[in-house]
Protein backbone atom coordinates (compact mmCIF):
# COMPACT_ATOMS: atom_id res chain seq x y z
CA UNK A 1 0.00 0.00 0.00
CA UNK A 2 1.12 3.92 -0.07
CA UNK A 3 2.62 5.44 2.53
CA UNK A 4 1.56 8.58 1.86
CA UNK A 5 -1.72 8.91 4.48
CA UNK A 6 -4.13 6.38 6.38
CA UNK A 7 -6.96 4.82 4.60
CA UNK A 8 -9.89 2.92 5.40
CA UNK A 9 -12.09 0.32 3.29
CA UNK A 10 -15.44 -0.30 3.79
CA UNK A 11 -15.14 -4.90 4.36
CA UNK A 12 -18.67 -4.56 4.80
CA UNK A 13 -21.49 -1.87 5.25
CA UNK A 14 -24.60 -3.96 5.99
CA UNK A 15 -26.57 -4.40 9.55
CA UNK A 16 -28.35 -7.63 10.12
CA UNK A 17 -31.28 -6.80 7.90
CA UNK A 18 -29.49 -5.88 4.99
CA UNK A 19 -29.49 -6.67 1.47
CA UNK A 20 -30.61 -9.28 0.56
CA UNK A 21 -32.68 -10.29 3.23
CA UNK A 22 -33.54 -13.57 3.40
CA UNK A 23 -37.15 -13.98 2.30
CA UNK A 24 -37.64 -10.81 1.40
CA UNK A 25 -38.46 -10.09 -2.50
CA UNK A 26 -38.41 -5.80 -1.87
CA UNK A 27 -36.84 -4.52 -4.71
CA UNK A 28 -33.46 -3.58 -3.06
CA UNK A 29 -33.25 -7.36 -1.82
CA UNK A 30 -34.12 -8.29 -5.47
CA UNK A 31 -31.56 -6.20 -6.89
CA UNK A 32 -28.89 -7.23 -4.23
CA UNK A 33 -29.78 -10.85 -5.38
CA UNK A 34 -29.59 -10.61 -9.42
CA UNK A 35 -26.11 -7.78 -8.98
CA UNK A 36 -23.47 -9.14 -6.17
CA UNK A 37 -22.30 -5.88 -6.13
CA UNK A 38 -25.46 -4.44 -4.24
CA UNK A 39 -25.04 -6.75 -1.67
CA UNK A 40 -24.19 -5.44 1.98
CA UNK A 41 -21.82 -7.83 4.24
CA UNK A 42 -21.48 -7.37 7.87
CA UNK A 43 -20.42 -3.99 8.97
CA UNK A 44 -16.57 -4.27 9.16
CA UNK A 45 -13.24 -2.18 8.15
CA UNK A 46 -10.01 -2.29 6.97
CA UNK A 47 -7.40 0.81 8.11
CA UNK A 48 -3.94 1.33 6.50
CA UNK A 49 -1.38 3.68 7.27
CA UNK A 50 2.21 2.98 6.75
CA UNK A 51 3.16 -0.62 7.84
CA UNK A 52 -0.02 -1.14 10.05
CA UNK A 53 -3.08 -2.57 8.60
CA UNK A 54 -6.24 -3.00 11.44
CA UNK A 55 -9.34 -4.91 11.00
CA UNK A 56 -12.37 -3.30 12.46
CA UNK A 57 -14.60 -5.92 13.28
CA UNK A 58 -14.68 -9.71 12.24
CA UNK A 59 -18.07 -10.04 10.59
CA UNK A 60 -17.36 -12.02 7.07
CA UNK A 61 -17.85 -15.37 8.01
CA UNK A 62 -14.96 -15.92 5.07
CA UNK A 63 -12.61 -13.84 6.71
CA UNK A 64 -9.88 -16.07 6.84
CA UNK A 65 -9.55 -16.41 3.19
CA UNK A 66 -10.06 -12.62 2.34
CA UNK A 67 -7.18 -11.62 5.18
CA UNK A 68 -4.93 -14.83 5.35
CA UNK A 69 -2.50 -15.01 8.50
CA UNK A 70 0.29 -12.18 8.48
CA UNK A 71 -1.76 -9.87 6.21
CA UNK A 72 -2.52 -7.52 9.06
CA UNK A 73 -1.86 -6.73 12.72
CA UNK A 74 -4.76 -6.89 14.93
CA UNK A 75 -8.18 -6.82 15.13
CA UNK A 76 -10.37 -3.74 17.08
CA UNK A 77 -13.69 -5.27 18.04
CA UNK A 78 -16.22 -3.02 18.52
CA UNK A 79 -18.47 -4.99 20.87
CA UNK A 80 -19.49 -9.52 20.97
CA UNK A 81 -22.20 -9.42 19.30
CA UNK A 82 -21.87 -12.00 16.61
CA UNK A 83 -22.17 -10.24 13.51
CA UNK A 84 -19.53 -8.17 14.39
CA UNK A 85 -17.54 -11.48 15.62
CA UNK A 86 -18.56 -14.67 13.60
CA UNK A 87 -15.28 -14.34 11.76
CA UNK A 88 -13.10 -15.13 14.61
CA UNK A 89 -14.65 -18.54 14.81
CA UNK A 90 -12.94 -20.34 12.37
CA UNK A 91 -10.03 -18.63 12.44
CA UNK A 92 -8.76 -19.06 16.26
CA UNK A 93 -8.18 -22.96 15.19
CA UNK A 94 -5.65 -21.93 12.68
CA UNK A 95 -2.17 -22.05 13.42
CA UNK A 96 0.99 -19.70 13.89
CA UNK A 97 1.70 -16.53 15.51
CA UNK A 98 -1.19 -15.21 17.79
CA UNK A 99 -3.53 -12.55 16.52
CA UNK A 100 -4.13 -9.21 18.83
CA UNK A 101 -7.77 -9.09 19.44
CA UNK A 102 -9.01 -5.28 21.26
CA UNK A 103 -12.53 -4.76 22.82
CA UNK A 104 -14.38 -3.87 25.07
CA UNK A 105 -14.56 -4.38 28.63
CA UNK A 106 -17.15 -7.60 28.46
CA UNK A 107 -17.54 -10.86 30.65
CA UNK A 108 -19.46 -12.42 28.35
CA UNK A 109 -17.89 -12.35 25.11
CA UNK A 110 -19.65 -14.03 22.16
CA UNK A 111 -20.44 -17.94 22.20
CA UNK A 112 -17.09 -19.81 23.60
CA UNK A 113 -14.36 -17.30 22.36
CA UNK A 114 -12.91 -16.34 25.53
CA UNK A 115 -13.16 -20.51 26.93
CA UNK A 116 -11.29 -21.07 23.71
CA UNK A 117 -9.68 -18.46 21.92
CA UNK A 118 -7.24 -20.83 19.86
CA UNK A 119 -4.90 -18.33 18.01
CA UNK A 120 -6.32 -15.34 19.84
CA UNK A 121 -5.28 -12.96 22.10
CA UNK A 122 -8.09 -11.16 23.54
CA UNK A 123 -7.09 -7.68 25.12
CA UNK A 124 -9.51 -5.45 26.98
CA UNK A 125 -9.16 -1.76 26.16
CA UNK A 126 -11.19 1.35 27.90
CA UNK A 127 -13.48 4.34 26.79
CA UNK A 128 -10.78 7.17 26.60
CA UNK A 129 -7.88 5.47 27.35
CA UNK A 130 -5.66 5.81 24.15
CA UNK A 131 -2.89 3.40 22.85
CA UNK A 132 -0.92 2.66 19.85
CA UNK A 133 -0.72 -0.18 17.07
CA UNK A 134 2.29 0.24 15.38
CA UNK A 135 2.11 3.72 13.55
CA UNK A 136 -1.73 4.37 14.61
CA UNK A 137 -3.54 5.92 17.81
CA UNK A 138 -6.49 5.17 19.00
CA UNK A 139 -8.69 6.19 21.52
CA UNK A 140 -11.97 4.50 22.05
CA UNK A 141 -15.03 6.09 22.93
CA UNK A 142 -18.02 4.51 24.52
CA UNK A 143 -21.61 3.95 22.16
CA UNK A 144 -24.97 3.14 23.32
CA UNK A 145 -26.01 -0.37 22.70
CA UNK A 146 -27.13 -3.46 24.35
CA UNK A 147 -23.48 -5.08 25.04
CA UNK A 148 -20.66 -3.02 26.22
CA UNK A 149 -19.56 -0.67 22.97
CA UNK A 150 -16.73 1.08 21.79
CA UNK A 151 -16.59 3.63 18.71
CA UNK A 152 -12.74 3.96 17.80
CA UNK A 153 -11.02 7.32 17.03
CA UNK A 154 -8.47 6.38 14.59
CA UNK A 155 -5.31 9.36 14.17
CA UNK A 156 -1.88 8.78 11.83
CA UNK A 157 -0.27 12.32 11.27
CA UNK A 158 -3.28 14.65 9.76
CA UNK A 159 -6.08 12.13 9.04
CA UNK A 160 -8.25 11.58 12.15
CA UNK A 161 -11.06 8.80 11.40
CA UNK A 162 -13.99 8.10 14.02
CA UNK A 163 -15.58 4.69 13.71
CA UNK A 164 -18.65 4.72 15.58
CA UNK A 165 -21.34 1.36 15.37
CA UNK A 166 -23.49 0.01 17.06
CA UNK A 167 -25.23 3.17 18.82
CA UNK A 168 -28.01 5.18 18.83
CA UNK A 169 -26.96 8.83 19.36
CA UNK A 170 -23.53 9.42 21.18
CA UNK A 171 -23.39 9.87 25.35
CA UNK A 172 -21.95 13.60 26.10
CA UNK A 173 -18.79 12.70 26.73
CA UNK A 174 -17.74 11.09 23.45
CA UNK A 175 -20.03 14.08 21.51
CA UNK A 176 -18.09 16.17 23.53
CA UNK A 177 -14.29 14.49 23.26
CA UNK A 178 -15.10 14.30 18.99
CA UNK A 179 -15.98 17.58 19.33
CA UNK A 180 -12.75 18.69 20.63
CA UNK A 181 -10.64 16.21 18.59
CA UNK A 182 -12.52 17.03 15.23
CA UNK A 183 -12.48 14.00 13.06
CA UNK A 184 -11.70 14.47 9.18
CA UNK A 185 -13.85 11.49 8.82
CA UNK A 186 -16.89 10.41 10.78
CA UNK A 187 -18.00 6.99 10.26
CA UNK A 188 -21.49 6.08 11.60
CA UNK A 189 -24.23 3.74 12.26
CA UNK A 190 -27.65 4.59 10.42
CA UNK A 191 -29.48 1.36 9.99
CA UNK A 192 -33.06 2.46 9.41
CA UNK A 193 -34.68 5.47 7.24
CA UNK A 194 -36.46 7.93 9.96
CA UNK A 195 -38.56 7.01 12.65
CA UNK A 196 -41.21 8.87 14.59
CA UNK A 197 -40.03 6.60 18.02
CA UNK A 198 -36.60 5.87 19.06
CA UNK A 199 -35.07 3.17 17.18
CA UNK A 200 -33.68 0.60 19.55
CA UNK A 201 -29.67 -0.49 19.11
CA UNK A 202 -29.22 2.01 16.30
CA UNK A 203 -29.48 5.33 14.39
CA UNK A 204 -32.24 6.22 12.04
CA UNK A 205 -31.45 9.00 9.61
CA UNK A 206 -32.95 11.34 12.06
CA UNK A 207 -30.78 10.29 14.72
CA UNK A 208 -27.78 10.03 12.58
CA UNK A 209 -27.75 13.72 11.17
CA UNK A 210 -28.62 14.93 15.08
CA UNK A 211 -25.14 13.48 15.95
CA UNK A 212 -23.27 14.83 12.56
CA UNK A 213 -24.23 18.21 13.31
CA UNK A 214 -23.11 17.62 16.66
CA UNK A 215 -19.70 16.67 15.60
CA UNK A 216 -19.66 18.47 12.65
CA UNK A 217 -16.90 16.75 10.95
CA UNK A 218 -15.28 17.40 7.54
CA UNK A 219 -16.98 14.27 6.47
CA UNK A 220 -19.79 12.17 7.25
CA UNK A 221 -20.27 8.46 6.25
CA UNK A 222 -23.36 6.25 6.76
CA UNK A 223 -22.69 2.48 7.86
CA UNK A 224 -24.43 -0.58 8.98
CA UNK A 225 -27.33 -0.18 6.95
CA UNK A 226 -30.33 -2.38 5.97
CA UNK A 227 -32.43 -2.80 3.25
CA UNK A 228 -35.27 -0.79 4.37
CA UNK A 229 -32.66 2.06 4.46
CA UNK A 230 -31.44 1.34 1.51
CA UNK A 231 -35.50 2.06 0.18
CA UNK A 232 -35.77 4.81 1.55
CA UNK A 233 -32.83 6.31 0.04
CA UNK A 234 -33.56 5.13 -3.48
CA UNK A 235 -37.26 7.18 -3.05
CA UNK A 236 -35.17 10.11 -1.08
CA UNK A 237 -31.70 10.47 -3.22
CA UNK A 238 -31.73 14.53 -1.90
CA UNK A 239 -31.84 13.85 1.81
CA UNK A 240 -28.76 14.24 3.39
CA UNK A 241 -26.29 17.36 3.55
CA UNK A 242 -24.10 17.44 1.08
CA UNK A 243 -21.04 16.36 3.18
CA UNK A 244 -22.56 13.38 4.56
CA UNK A 245 -22.62 10.06 1.99
CA UNK A 246 -23.82 6.75 2.09
CA UNK A 247 -21.17 3.76 2.32
CA UNK A 248 -20.95 0.80 0.16
CA UNK A 249 -18.57 -2.34 0.40
CA UNK A 250 -15.40 -2.35 -0.90
CA UNK A 251 -15.74 1.76 -1.13
CA UNK A 252 -11.95 3.77 0.19
CA UNK A 253 -11.70 6.64 2.12
CA UNK A 254 -9.20 8.61 3.45
CA UNK A 255 -5.83 10.50 2.03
Amino acid sequence: MSTCGMHLTFIGTGSTSAAPLYGCDCAVCTAARNNPTLKRNPASALIEAGNTRLLIDAGLHNLGERFPAGSFNAFLITHFHADHVQGLLPIRWGVGEKIAVYGPPDTEGCADLYKNPGLLDFRTVHKFEPFNIGEIMITPVPLIHSKPTLGYCLEWRDTRIAYLTDTVGLPPATAEFLQQWQPTQLILDCSYPPRLDLPKGHNDVTRALESIALVQPQQALLTHIGHELDAWLNKHPDALPSNVFVAHDDMVIGT
